[in-house]
């Protein structure tokens, strides 16, 4: 099954590939020509003095031999390009697929170890989709070549010198699985040390504000020690297998010099025939040794083509068979006895029944852990439900195909993801194909159009990766920008505004109600300052709903939940609109 499927990624390149195997052929059939003119020389021409005859011999030697180098080249370019192909297009498909995944799937897998995955494994991938099928056939050819044809000398002593064949095939399989295993363990450990490095990279403004620079040392020496463990064994495993196989080379020369000799001593084969054997078994050795060295190769590969399998076996998101797009969405949303766990021993929802009108604001609070995020989550579809529904306008979301699902919901969370690009690449993430026009109307109604123009290069500007260059307040109105690009039905604020400063919230909180109006807005916030215009404040405790109403209505709960929550973060103060106008002055 494994070999069908990697045979699969040759077909968009039989054509090249039959002429690699040609060439592959033809270099092997080459190769067997000279212990055929050696036998010839030895026994006819240079005793009989046929120096015209001797001098052709070489002359068809020089030219066989230079059709030889300019299909090696043929084989050698051309054979790695199949092999890049090939690597390509799995690394496309992979990339492809990862695309598709669930949430969950990312939940449970570091970033690093699946670009191990797609850098490490496919390059070893693709070295065997090159050199394998070429080291198999030249070998094969070699070996039946030059056992057919020292069988036209002398049966016997062909016969004997192979029968030094299966002990190296009891070898190769003893520690074949060996290899495999060792392998297999330096792969795991190579994407332990690609995981820690991505995130020691991707954090190192935490680790040097923190001065944790040892810590994290620490954390990379213990991979690294695994790595070396895991190697120290695979080659451990290759040196046995090598030096075995090795030995058992050396042994078909002592048998090659010793039965050969004999025969010569009795007068049962000539001495061109015996210098012939001699010259043929180290072509029958070398191709041996070739598939020795396949073996590494092999393992290799093959263990990666097996990883790559475990990524691309994974399940795909998939619309339910009856699913259907849906076209202008209006906002209703009903949520009706919602169950829910990420995992059978953590049920974050329990029985959460919750509507939504059209064009309403409802503000999601509560203790952490209490299920808001969760609930954005399972309104996209991002996971899949436990029991119990989500409808929109009337229609059950798993009637709907998600990618129209998601293009009638937009969503800025706390910890905004910008990509290595431009500013303006980043807001048309939002709509791929907006005008110029349509992107400068979301940054101006996002209020960072007028520092975009302050930049060197204005929309083009680079903000590095993950909008390293930007603060905090720019990238969430970039985020928020894209947002406004994408004009959603349905708006999701995850903790939109926490992780700022006062001074910053209040100048966005602007941007943000624009963005709300006309929409059906969730908004998550342990500010609750942010929430008390909502329409609707739903408290949210333990996977349940604790209370609900508008501020002022919860407010009047003596020992109401959000009474206590609102209590504990306030003073009765508001912002008023001249200090707006004063934070707008002075703000960057």
């Amino acid at each position: 099954m494994i070999l069908k499927r990697f045979a699969a990624y040759y077909k968009p390149h039989k054509k090249l590939f039959a002429m690699d195997m040609l060439a592959s052929l033809l270099i092997s059939l080459i190769g067997m020509v000279y212990p055929i003119i050696t036998n010839r020389m030895l026994s006819d021409y240079v005793p009989n003095q046929k120096i015209r005859a001797l001098i052709v011999a070489g002359v068809m030697l020089l030219v066989l031999y230079f059709v030889r180098m300019l299909l090696n080249y043929f084989v050698q370019y051309w054979g790695h390009m199949i092999g890049v192909g090939m690597q390509a297009q799995m690394r496309t498909d992979m990339f492809n697929h990862l695309q598709r995944l669930p949430y969950s799937f990312f939940d449970n897998h570091e970033t690093g170890k699946i670009m191990s995955r797609m850098t490490n494994d496919l390059m070893d991938i693709s070295e065997l989709a090159h050199h394998g099928p070429e080291n198999l056939l030249i070998s094969g050819i070699m070996i039946i070549g030059s056992f057919t044809y020292l069988c036209t000398i002398s049966v016997p002593l062909t016969l004997i010198i192979f029968a030094c064949g299966p002990l190296l095939v009891v070898v190769t399989m003893k520690f074949r699985r060996k290899m495999k295993d060792a392998f297999t363990e330096t792969r795991k450990s190579m994407a332990v040390i690609n995981a820690s490095i991505e995130s020691s990279i991707s954090g190192i403004r935490v680790t040097k504000a923190f001065t944790n620079m040892e810590k994290e040392e620490e954390k990379f020496e213990r991979g690294n020690r695994q790595f070396i463990e895991a190697r120290r064994d695979a080659y451990r495993a290759m040196a046995q297998f090598h030096s075995s196989s090795t030995f058992v080379s050396d042994v078909f020369n002592v048998v090659i010099l010793l039965a050969g000799g004999m025969f010569l001593y009795r007068g049962m084969i000539t001495f061109a025939d015996y210098s012939t054997f001699i010259i043929s078994v180290n072509l029958f050795i070398s191709p041996i040794n070739t598939l020795i060295g396949f073996m590494e190769q092999y393992q290799n590969g093959v263990t990666g083509f097996q990883r790559f399998l475990e990524i691309m076996d994974e399940p795909i998101e998939e619309d339910a068979p009856n699913a259907q797009p849906i076209a202008q969405v209006h906002g209703d949303i009903t949520l009706s006895h919602i169950v829910f766990a990420y995992n059978p021993q953590k049920g974050v929802l329990n029985d959460l029944s919750l509507s939504i009108k059209a064009g309403e604001k409802v503000a999601l609070v509560g203790p952490s852990g209490g299920g808001k995020t969760t609930i954005c989550h399972l309104i996209p579809a991002f996971y899949p439900l436990t029991s119990g529904s989500i409808q929109i306008d009337g229609r059950d979301i798993r009637d709907i195909t998600m990618e129209s699902l998601r293009a009638n919901i937009g969503i800025v969370q706390q910890d905004v993801f910008l990509f290595n690009g431009s500013i303006r690449e980043n807001i048309l993430y939002g709509k791929p194909d907006a005008t110029e026009e349509a992107v400068v109307e979301a940054a101006k109604r996002a209020n960072i159009h007028d520092y975009i123009m302050t930049m060197p290069d204005g929309y083009q500007t680079q903000i590095g990766e993950r909008g390293v260059r930007l603060s905090g307040g720019q990238k969430q109105r970039l985020s928020i920008a894209r947002v406004f690009l994408k004009n959603p039905s349905i708006l999701i604020l995850d903790e939109a505004t926490s992780a700022l400063d006062n001074t910053t919230e209040i100048l966005i909180q602007q941007a943000l109600d624009e963005l709300c109006r006309g929409r059906t807005t969730l908004i998550v916030a342990h500010r609750l300052s942010t929430v008390k215009n909502a329409d609707k404040i739903v408290v949210i405790a333990g996977g349940k709903i604790a209370e609900q109403g508008t501020h002022d209505e919860l407010m009047m709960h003596e020992d109401g939940m959000y009474q206590k929550l609102y209590r504990l973060q306030f003073r009765e103060q508001e912002t008023t609109n001249e200090d707006v106008a004063f934070l707008e002055e002075n703000n960057e």
